[in-house]
């Protein structure tokens, strides 16, 4: 066997996750759906202004981190993978405000 056929790969985490207690937890707070349907509109807001398409891949992302922003100024279009990438503060912050 050759050094790259004896990889050991992590075993995956078999706890099973209670999504009922996520949302009731976390994604029912009013605070949460205000910055749910934000980002909504936001989203609908670039597709009406034929900047991004269903099912294109794409994100619409707040400059500034802040959700509720929904200047046109703030908002841009980019990969779903840029876009989720960015390095995080402890608090879920982006490190780069600016990016």
């Amino acid at each position: 066997m050759t050094a790259l056929h004896s990889v050991v790969r992590p075993v995956a985490n078999t706890a099973k996750r209670n999504y009922k207690g996520e949302y009731k937890n976390y994604q029912s707070t009013t605070e949460q759906k205000k910055r749910r349907a934000s980002r909504n509109t936001a989203r609908n807001r670039m597709l009406a202004a034929g900047k991004v398409k269903k099912g294109d891949g794409k994100d619409v992302a707040h400059k500034n981190g802040n959700p509720r922003d929904n200047r046109k100024s703030n908002l841009k279009v980019v990969s779903a993978a840029k876009n989720r990438s960015y390095r995080r503060t402890s608090t879920a912050k982006k490190v780069n405000k600016r990016a």
